[in-house]
């Protein structure tokens, strides 16, 4: 897909519109940034003009990400609209802070702004030190500090972060963020459980699905239910690593989606191995909605690479998106081999490793609706695997009660302890035959193959009692 930018004049009908840039949206690299905008008494937002001394040309200014091969590094750039020349005006530091600019504060006064009055507010963070907020003054850039956050979690301040890269089997150049507990040393410690959370992404060439994107220096925010929590369990956290789905030329990129997304996920795998940070046979994989996607069908279709899977809010049929989703535009009537290879649903009979699915009750996002859950899980259930769905009341696609975050996390850490930390291959592959081995213990899988709604009453469950006496209520299919 390209990406045209235009200058247009609505008041001058007569002057012909004219592209200012043309690019590849895949190419972060040739970005050049957006314009920035300046807010009006009414409280609206306009393009900045800038006014530069001595000099009447029109000027906006661009505020990039600054893609490169080492990693982004954000800049604004002074621009001439009519002759499209550039001036590098304020760049992030690149060696030990990522910078990145925030909000233009010099919007007071009326009219263009003078280039030697600018004032912008940044962000400022490294591995180790959390955002701090600063205003930069020309035209000597002078830097004020003006905000002193303590760090949000310091039991995890001497975590290790390390940009990661890798090449798949193909040729394509692969990229991950690898994180680490605390005082953990490979060499003494030995391989720790490891738990790889990711989201695929479709491509049209090889190029483009190897740029780098992300900073190896920024902060390692942990959100409310980030797989960075289980640093704290000393784990190993594989962070988005890199799974493109990509189609050069005349060929559909998710026409061979199984084939990339395994080959993906063993490149991830063999490099963390190598690095001796992760237990081979102790790698869970999970994701969010097309994440989640990607965890049940790494599952059916790699069950050598991993112990267990955590799949939260996805879509398992793609028959029940049927005119397309993310960025298939194909309907199902005009690529029915693609939708129902893709579809984990109709590969449940291959699952055979633990799968813990989440959904919100009430997902109002309209290609992961919560029968997708429902009915994979019944699918599942049907052929004896050993799975848990758990269903979050009121919530939606994202999950925002404390109760529900505080269960989500109970859940995937009670998952994570009794199938990968706990793991002992009783559900595991033969690494001498490459084959699969069931677990022939049908009291574990008929204890776990429930459906739980959190705020459910009943009878307890049996193998849950050593958690506190989880209560369960069991669910019938909604539709």
């Amino acid at each position: 897909m390209q990406i045209r930018t235009w200058v247009v004049p609505p008041a001058s009908e007569d002057v012909t519109p004219r592209i200012l840039f043309d690019r590849s949206s895949e190419d972060v690299y040739s970005d050049p940034g957006s314009p920035m905008l300046r807010r009006t008494k009414a409280g609206t937002y306009v393009i900045a003009n800038i006014q530069k001394e001595s000099d009447e040309g029109r000027y906006i200014i661009l505020n990039g990400a600054g893609a490169t091969p080492e990693g982004n590094i954000p800049f604004l750039d002074l621009f001439d609209i009519n002759t499209g020349k550039k001036e590098r005006i304020w760049e992030s530091e690149k060696e030990k802070y990522y910078e990145s600019v925030v909000a233009l504060m010099s919007d007071q006064e009326e009219g263009d702004l003078n280039l030697d009055q600018l004032k912008i507010l940044i962000s400022k963070e490294s591995k180790t030190e959390n955002t701090q907020f600063y205003l930069v003054s020309w035209p000597e850039k002078s830097l004020v500090q003006i905000t002193n956050f303590p760090h949000p979690y310091p039991q995890l301040a001497s975590l290790q972060k390390e940009m990661i890269r890798y090449q798949r089997k193909d040729g394509v150049q692969l990229t991950a963020t690898l994180y680490l507990p605390p005082g953990y040393n490979p060499s003494t410690d030995g391989p720790l459980p490891c738990l790889v959370w990711s989201y695929p992404g479709e491509f049209k060439s090889k190029d483009a699905a190897g740029q780098v994107r992300g900073s190896p220096n920024e902060f390692p925010g942990i959100g409310p239910t980030s797989a960075l929590l289980w640093l704290a369990r000393k784990f190993a956290i594989l962070s988005g690593p890199t799974i493109p789905i990509i189609g050069e030329g005349d060929e559909e990129a998710n026409d061979s989606y199984v084939e990339q997304l395994v080959a993906s996920a063993e490149a991830a795998v063999k490099e963390v191995i190598r690095r001796g940070v992760a237990h081979p046979k102790k790698i869970a994989v999970g994701g969010h909605s097309y994440g989640a996607f990607m965890t049940a069908n790494l599952l059916a279709h790699a069950p050598h690479l991993f112990c267990c899977g955590i799949a939260r809010s996805g879509a398992y049929n793609r028959t029940l998106t049927p005119f397309g989703f993310q960025n298939e535009v194909r309907t199902l009537w005009e690529a029915t081999n693609t939708y129902v290879e893709m579809s984990p649903f109709m590969s449940a009979n291959k699952i055979k490793k633990p799968i813990l699915l989440v959904h919100g009750e009430e997902d109002n996002n309209s290609g992961t609706l919560t029968m997708q859950s429902d009915r994979f899980f019944n699918a599942l259930k049907g052929h004896g695997t050993l799975c848990r769905l758990v269903i979050l009341p009121h919530e939606s696609h994202g999950y925002s009660a404390r109760e529900s975050i505080m269960h989500v996390l109970w859940e995937t850490d009670r998952w994570l302890h009794k199938y990968c930390v706990s793991n002992t291959s009783d559900v595991g592959e033969d690494h001498d035959t490459g084959s699969v081995k069931e677990n022939d213990n049908k009291g574990t899988t008929d204890a776990e193959s429930k459906v739980v709604a959190t705020g459910g009453g009943g009878s307890k469950e049996g193998s849950d009692l050593e958690y506190g006496g989880f209560h369960s209520l069991p669910r019938s299919s909604l539709w």
